[in-house]
């Protein structure tokens, strides 16, 4: 991730442990993630009390059984990585992922109608979800995939998440070619709604970065690298090291 001078700072100010640690989304996504990793990625986000996991559906449930009572919100995908489910799977998908316990539903609009400037069917795709996660009282990050897309297509997106009342807007799903970018980050905080929040995925690689984003108005990062954003901090502030135990959770048969 590139940063101007200002904004690439180790400098906290008023910033505590919490302000950052809650920003991040624990991801779990990668295809060959093992059982170990889900469990064993749990019980680092547990350790270090961030905001979410964002975890392979088919792991959702058992992750929600997990951080029940805690801090940290049980979350998955929908239409990942490519966006190019049918807006019925779509929905059903947003359905499931509620049944499973999630709070909040990380969704890919329809890139390929995106920039075929299908715009009636982007927006019909989004608002299904919505609408089913919305009547659950979840909440949706509608994933843009920036690295696609050109800046009008961006700026129409953040217009259609404010009319249908988006939780977030998200740069990237992590797999596209690149991930968040300053100046994306610029657009939708400048364009999407007050009310609806902006979330960096992929490229936010440091303590730096994480400020970073933070300062240009996001609320929340996606990342599986949350001990080396996090160790720092705590080291900074003077907080003691995490050590994470074991786990002790399935093997396999979950």
């Amino acid at each position: 991730m590139t940063s101007s001078q200002d904004e690439n700072s180790t400098d906290l100010g008023s910033l505590g442990y919490a302000d950052l640690a809650k920003m991040i989304d624990h991801s779990i996504l990668q295809p060959n993630s093992s059982v170990t990793d889900f469990e064993s990625g749990i019980d680092l986000a547990l350790a270090y009390d961030v905001a979410s996991v964002c975890i392979m559906p088919h792991y959702a449930k058992r992750c929600s059984e997990r951080l029940a009572g805690s801090s940290v919100i049980s979350s998955t995908v929908i239409g990942f990585p490519h966006g190019g489910h049918t807006t019925a799977i779509k929905r059903a998908e947003a359905l499931q992922a509620i049944d499973d316990g999630c709070q909040e539903l990380d969704m890919v609009c329809s890139i390929s109608n995106v920039v075929s400037g299908n715009w009636g069917y982007v927006r019909d795709d989004i608002a299904a979800v919505i609408e089913v996660a919305h009547q659950a009282s979840r909440q949706v990050k509608v994933i843009f995939e920036n690295c696609y897309l050109d800046d009008d297509q961006k700026t129409r997106l953040c217009e259609i998440c404010s009319e249908l009342k988006a939780d977030w807007v998200k740069t990237s799903t992590g797999f596209g070619t690149s991930g968040a970018t300053m100046e994306d980050l610029r657009l939708m905080r400048r364009v999407a709604a007050p009310e609806v929040q902006v979330k960096a995925a992929g490229g936010v690689r440091n303590l730096d970065d994480l400020i970073a984003v933070k300062k240009i108005g996001a609320s929340r990062c996606g990342s599986s690298r949350t001990q080396g954003l996090l160790d720092p901090l705590r080291e900074k502030l003077g907080l003691p090291p995490i050590k994470i135990a074991p786990s002790t959770g399935p093997k396999s048969d979950y």
